[in-house]
Parts: C-alpha cells; structure tokens; sequence
C-alpha cells in the first residue's frame, strides 16, 4: 500500500489529520468558492476574474450580529452550526451568498462556538484592505477589521500588545503581498502550543488559473494584497504553506475570511454550510488526498 493509500486510511478511520496539519485550524468564509462576496460587490471596472459586489462587510457583520449584536455577548450559548445557520439567516434578508464552516478535521459543530482552544497566549492578526485610489475601492474593511479587535478583547480577552494590524490607512503598515506573507511568518513563529491565534481578512479576494493540478475545479482561490498589480495575487497554496501547515502543534487557528471565492482559501479538507441541511462536517467535494498530500511535498513513493 502505497503512503497516499496508508495516510488516507488514517485520516479516515481515526479522524487523524495531525499526521499533516499539526495546528486545529478553522475557517469562517463568507460564500462558496463560486459565489462572490455581497461585500465587495458591483465593483464593474476592478480588474479581477469575476469582478463583482458592493462595499460593506456582510460575513463579518453577520457574524457580528450572531456572536455580539449591540456589543452584547449572547446570554446562550451557541454551537458552531448554530452560529453558521445564524449568519445565513441574517444574509438571507439580503444577500445570497452561504457562509461555511472548514477545518482541518471533522469538528464537532454541536459543541460551542469559541476561538480559543488552551490556555495559552492569545494572538491576532487583523487584515483590512479599502484599496484606496484604486479601481474597486472598498469603504468597510478597516471597520470590519476594528469592530473584529473589539468583539476579540471584550469577549475572549486578547490583549492589545497581541494584535497586529496590517491596514492601508496611513496608520498600519500596509497590506502589501510581502506584508501579508510576512505576517504570516512573525504569527506563525510566535505561536507554540496551547495558544490561540485568529486571523481576519477584509478585502478582495479572487481566482487565477491553478498551477499546481491539484485543484479539482481547475482555480486557485486568491487573496488580493493592496498592490495586487505589481506583485499579484496570493495564491491558496500560498496561505496553506506560509500559514496552516507550519503553524505548531495544538494551536488554536481561528480564520475569518470576508471575500469573494474564498469557501477552499485555506484548502482544508472538512466543510459544513449553513442552510443545505447538513448537521456534521463532511469532506470538501472532490477533495483528493493524493493532491493534498502532494501540496505538502510527500510523494507515493516514500
């Protein structure tokens, strides 16, 4: 039996995805990989696979109104399904598209809703991108980005010495491909065992040809840094080797993601939808281990 063979098996039958991903790694995304984000919506001449929606923040606003409307805690407890089921109650009034869960394993979605997972430290990193004097400039992202630090600090206490803010405000440094990809790297090496580590994104995101063969609908899912038209777009294989894979052992990794094409950013392999009737988490569709297993350089033959 070859070692694809033998680490699928694993994977399947113990539920096991610490073999490859050491991290727990979660993800709220706001819409599918083939649906666009109604916060970046209506942007015409944004020059982009797919361009579409109008500014705003409606992932994270929903959230927002599930987990601390009026700056309130809930008095109940929330599951993870219920939070996602929440969310797209209040897109539905408006919006079309279907928040989803992902994780690196098959996480339990009755159980409560929280970003943190020990009792280490407690880390951020907060990415908002208004693409200011560009085309497609957004107006909501750097809010999405502060009402996120605030729901962070009075709900699950982080500290403000613990966030870093990557924003093109004039204030931060800005949210540039080298930023990013470097803000991964500091967040990454900071992190060690029982801590929790949330990671938000506000912006554009989007979808170049895949160049890896190992996506099965032929696109790699993108994040668009402010200065996507010189150093391009962040690839997901790109956020899967700088940020998921190399993250330590039993860290908490909580991903907000509030784009466009962004259900499969992080490429992992276990997803749940909020209103498609689902009630556990269940592998991506036409997710494939062989390629999964390829993205983080083992081959069959080792």
């Amino acid at each position: 039996m070859g070692l694809f063979s033998r680490l699928r098996e694993k994977l399947e039958s113990l539920d096991d995805e610490k073999v490859v991903i050491k991290a727990d790694v979660r993800m709220i995304s706001g819409c599918m990989d083939a649906q666009t984000s109604a916060d970046v919506s209506n942007v015409d001449d944004f020059q982009l696979p797919d361009p579409a929606g109008k500014p705003g923040g409606a992932c994270t606003s929903a959230l927002l109104k599930v987990l601390y409307d009026e700056e309130k805690t809930p008095t109940d407890d929330l599951t993870f399904s219920e939070v996602l089921e929440q969310m797209r109650t209040v897109l539905d009034e408006e919006y079309e598209q279907i928040p989803q869960l992902s994780s690196s394993h098959a996480l339990d979605v009755s159980t409560p809703f929280t970003v943190v997972g020990g009792e280490g430290t407690k880390r951020a990193l907060l990415i908002g991108i208004n693409y200011i004097g560009q085309n497609g400039e957004l107006s909501g992202c750097h809010n999405d980005a502060l009402r996120i630090k605030k729901y962070l600090m009075d709900v699950y206490g982080y500290e403000e010495e613990n966030f870093t803010y990557l924003m093109d405000n004039g204030v931060y440094d800005d949210p540039t491909y080298d930023n990013i990809l470097a803000a991964f790297d500091d967040i990454v090496a900071k992190s060690e065992a029982g801590d929790s580590v949330f990671v938000h994104y506000s912006g554009h995101g989007g979808f170049l040809a895949d160049d890896s063969c190992d996506e099965e609908d032929g696109k790699d899912e993108t994040l668009i840094p402010v200065n996507y038209t010189e150093a391009g777009q962040i690839r997901d294989d790109t956020v899967f080797n700088r940020l998921v894979l190399p993250m330590a052992d039993d860290v908490t990794l909580t991903c907000l993601m509030d784009c466009c094409h962004s259900g499969t950013i992080l490429d992992l392999p276990y997803k749940f939808k909020a209103g498609m009737g689902e009630s556990v988490m269940s592998l991506q569709p036409g997710f494939r281990f062989d390629n999964f297993f390829r993205k983080i350089g083992l081959s069959d033959e080792e």
